[in-house]
């Protein structure tokens, strides 16, 4: 399933690495694609929409709702 996230807080490349590296602890096999200029992320998970959000959020980054 590919959801669409809008983060913001990232600014750099370690950001967009920590983000990656949060989705994949709840879903290892999580594709994973990252557009900083639009602040998206792109996710292929079978994993709940609410549980890939929370992961980003504890990240300390922010998702729009």
């Amino acid at each position: 399933m590919n959801q669409s996230f809008t983060v913001t807080g990232m600014s750099c490349g370690h950001c967009e690495k920590a983000v990656t590296q949060a989705i994949r602890q709840v879903d290892p096999q999580a594709e994973v694609r990252i557009d900083r200029s639009h602040n998206l992320v792109e996710v292929q998970s079978q994993q709940p929409r609410e549980t890939l959000s929370r992961a980003i959020t504890e990240e300390g980054y922010a998702v729009a709702a």
